[in-house]
């Protein structure tokens, strides 16, 4: 590969973060411009009626998923998944502890980058929605009647889990690849040995029976990064496609050193072919201790298993696997094209944006064009798989999506713009500046063969004067712009939760009907659960003391308990008995060292309590039910050990 000086890569850095800088700081007082009343009309969603779209953005470094709707952009919900969420107990109840097991233990945090939804033919159909963690190499699948998180993977011989989970047209894989390249199996070596030493990998997942999610298969890669990848559709149905940088094996100050080749790659993968290998025993079983999680659906409570082992190919094992596509320069996306034919790839440190043909690449691996090998991988020659460049498609362009209408929309991080492009001539044809910095962008269904033509979400990763200032921490900023007609506008601007990498939307219809308003008590098979108030009650075994307690507009039952003694650990177990839409009830006692619970209808939840001195403790009710919510309320009588206070309870009697 050719290589750039490192005088000349630095200066050529230098100016890009100048002409950055210097186009924040010229954008940083212009309005939006005329056409604001059109706009706020545009966006305007009337009290009693409902946005047209769900949009899922990640948390980033909150570990979670927050779903807003489109183009009002209100937050519906922030939906816990790879982090504690006091808010409902998430990781801190009983029931969901065991969610946030992993192989290192009970890790209470992640940091989540890519949400995905499942597909059908291609098309988003609204069943789940599946994120990553980057820290803890995991993925998890969300139920999208509910908006819970039912089901989390640990990825053995992984780590910095980024390339992830982007999935397969029919959902059959979602596919993680290791961001940061590090001994596979891991051991203790000079880190002065990366070049000979460290691996990539990339793993295709199980995800299309909920509860069966696993590794199907990993790839021995290079020891470079892998960033992000995109699954091919249609003709290109059968590939996956992963951007990679830091094909120069560095390991130190990687600004400079991460950034002398003038060409990365992508990485196209035959993952049918893989398919055939592993079934053919041309795979190895490498040892890899993970966990499954799994909420279990009449119970409404995790379970985690250990699971050890996963089928490794070696690409020079398995012959037209995988293929390496040059791309300049330090390529940070890979996107495909509706039609699957057209693979972009975004070279931040490039002056073009290429686009590579997935007919062009299958001619090339036909006739053999190529440059060279990395560890036994071919290396396609630039000019036999290149469809065209973009010319001026901005300063550091990252990710592409697609609207209806033939066009496509990058990213420039550094001049801080969307620019839409033409896909027939390559030709740009529009250009709208965003604030600031902006990082990824989403259309709704633009990553799938069905995308949408009227929105495009901008999510920016500075947000400087946007909004009221909030200390040295501000808010990531989010914007929304009409993609309707010939020329890009502007509509809205609103503030994210945690740092969105990515989002997903889905029209609204498509979930609406599908939505689980309460659970059937009939149908609630928790160990701890009662039916009615006639079955609460108190158990002692030992030192604990087990509350089978109810919950119904506005009381608890029972409300007053007494026997409680120094040492104990108490587990109240609180079943919601209502049945009815919209009826949570939440619980909370004095000096818990946990969050408080809430509890929806049909549903029981557990919270663990240690008093730690004698006295009357209060709990209460956390979720306004009814008009008599406050006096939803009741105490608990601790008394010292060997008091001789007998264990009683009563509700009014």
């Amino acid at each position: 590969m050719k290589r750039s000086t490192l005088k000349s890569t630095i200066g050529v850095m230098a100016i890009l973060l100048a002409i950055s800088m210097a186009a924040i700081s010229c954008q940083s007082n212009q309005p939006l411009g005329s056409g604001q009343t059109d706009a706020a009309t545009k966006v305007y969603v009337p009290p009693g009626e409902y946005d047209e779209y769900y949009a899922f953005m990640s948390g980033g470094f909150s570990g979670q998923v927050t779903v807003m709707g489109l183009p009002s952009g209100r937050l519906l919900k922030t939906v816990a998944v790879f982090s504690q969420h006091a808010e409902n107990g998430w990781g801190y109840s009983e029931e969901t502890k065991p969610m946030l097991e992993t192989s290192y233990g009970f890790i209470p945090w992640d940091d989540s980058h890519h949400p995905q939804l499942s597909q059908t033919n291609g098309v988003t159909d609204g069943r789940w929605l599946f994120i990553n963690a980057n820290n803890t190499p995991r993925v998890a699948r969300l139920n999208l009647t509910t908006f819970e998180t039912e089901e989390i993977l640990e990825i053995p011989n992984s780590a910095g889990n980024h390339a992830s989970p982007f999935i397969t047209e029919n959902s059959e894989y979602i596919v993680a690849a290791t961001r940061f390249s590090v001994p596979i199996p891991q051991r203790d070596i000079p880190i002065s040995d990366y070049k000979e030493q460290f691996k990539g990998n990339i793993s295709f997942i199980r995800a299309d029976q909920p509860g069966q999610m696993d590794v199907a298969f990993q790839i021995m890669m290079p020891g470079f990064d892998y960033d992000v990848s995109h699954a091919g559709m249609g003709p290109s149905h059968g590939w996956a496609f992963f951007s990679t940088y830091n094909t120069e094996q560095a390991n130190t100050l990687k600004e400079v050193h991460a950034s002398q080749n003038d060409k990365d790659f992508i990485a196209a993968v035959n993952w049918m072919r893989a398919e055939e290998c592993v079934e053919n025993g041309a795979s190895s079983r490498m040892a890899g201790a993970y966990r499954h999680n799994m909420m279990t659906h009449g119970s409404r409570s995790a379970m985690s298993h250990e699971r050890n082992g996963v089928n490794v190919i070696d690409p020079v094992d398995c012959t037209g696997l995988v293929y390496f596509l040059p791309t300049p320069k330090s390529p940070h996306g890979v996107d495909v094209d509706p039609t699957g034919e057209y693979i972009v790839g975004g070279g931040k440190l490039s002056t073009v944006l290429p686009v590579h043909s997935f007919s062009k690449m299958l001619d090339a691996i036909a006739s053999e064009s190529f440059e060279g090998n990395v560890d036994g991988i071919p290396v396609l020659q630039y000019e036999a798989v290149i469809a065209g460049e973009v010319e001026n498609a901005g300063l550091g362009p990252l990710h592409t999506e697609f609207d209806d209408k033939g066009f496509a929309y990058t990213t420039a991080f550094l001049s801080s713009e969307i620019v839409k492009w033409e896909l027939a001539t390559f030709q740009v044809v529009d250009r709208i500046p965003v604030y600031y910095s902006v990082g990824h962008l989403m259309i709704p269904g633009g990553d799938s063969r069905e995308p949408s033509g009227k929105y495009l979400v901008a999510l920016n990763k500075m947000t400087k004067d946007r909004y009221l200032p909030t200390g040295p921490e501000l808010a990531h900023s989010a914007q929304l712009i009409d993609i309707s007609g010939d020329k890009m506008e502007m509509l809205l601007d609103f503030p994210t939760m945690g740092e969105p990498h990515y989002a997903q939307a889905i029209a609204a219809d498509k979930l609406m009907g599908n939505q689980v308003q309460m659970f059937q008590l009939t149908e609630n098979t928790h160990p701890y659960a009662i039916n009615s108030e006639a079955e609460a009650r108190l158990e002692r075994d030992g030192n604990d003391v087990h509350v089978y307690m109810s919950s119904i507009r506005s009381h608890f039952a029972p409300d007053n308990i007494e026997g409680i003694l120094l040492g104990d650990t108490v587990y109240f177990h609180i079943t919601n008995l209502e049945q009815d839409w919209d009826v949570p009830h939440g619980f909370a006692i004095t000096g818990a060292r946990t969050s408080e619970l809430l509890v929806m209808p049909g549903e029981t939840k557990t919270l663990t309590w240690t008093p730690q001195s004698v006295g009357v403790f209060p709990f209460y009710c956390t979720d306004f039910c009814s008009a008599l919510h406050q006096e939803m309320q009741g105490y608990v009588r601790v008394s010292a050990r060997g008091s001789g206070v007998p264990l009683t309870h009563n509700a009014g009697n």
